[in-house]
């Protein structure tokens, strides 16, 4: 059974940081693509960053420069990197893993099987 446990959201001020992390069992986090999705109040859940089993990345236009996704192949988990946050950062972030792809991965959240249950962010200007 694979079981993907988001941590380490908060609240911050704008042009903050924090460090997202997904423990994973189960499964290895360096077999195949996984993400970081957000969905944030009243919004559709959304792509933020995925990676591939090579380290292939694709990040949404609107974190470019500002965060970055990695994994930690000893320890078995997904981080994000979040610097430079601003308000419109405020979302639920979700770590998720498609056990079907590999290199190059998907952006679309249905194409994920496995997600953890998230862990809020909140930015304050």
């Amino acid at each position: 059974q694979v079981l993907l446990v988001e941590s380490g959201g908060g609240s911050v001020q704008a042009g903050g940081s924090l460090r997202l992390s997904c423990a994973v069992s189960g499964y290895s986090v360096s077999t195949s693509c996984m993400g970081w999705f957000r969905q944030a109040p009243g919004k559709e859940r959304e792509v933020v960053a995925v990676i591939g089993k090579t380290g292939i990345t694709v990040y949404t236009d609107s974190v470019k420069g500002r965060f970055t996704i990695s994994k930690e192949n000893a320890e078995n988990k997904l981080i994000l990197q979040l610097n430079s946050l601003e308000p419109e950062d405020t979302a639920l972030y979700y770590c998720a893993a498609d056990l079907d792809r590999y290199t190059y991965c998907s952006i679309r959240p249905s194409e994920y099987t496995e997600w953890g249950r998230g862990t809020r962010v909140t930015v304050s200007s």
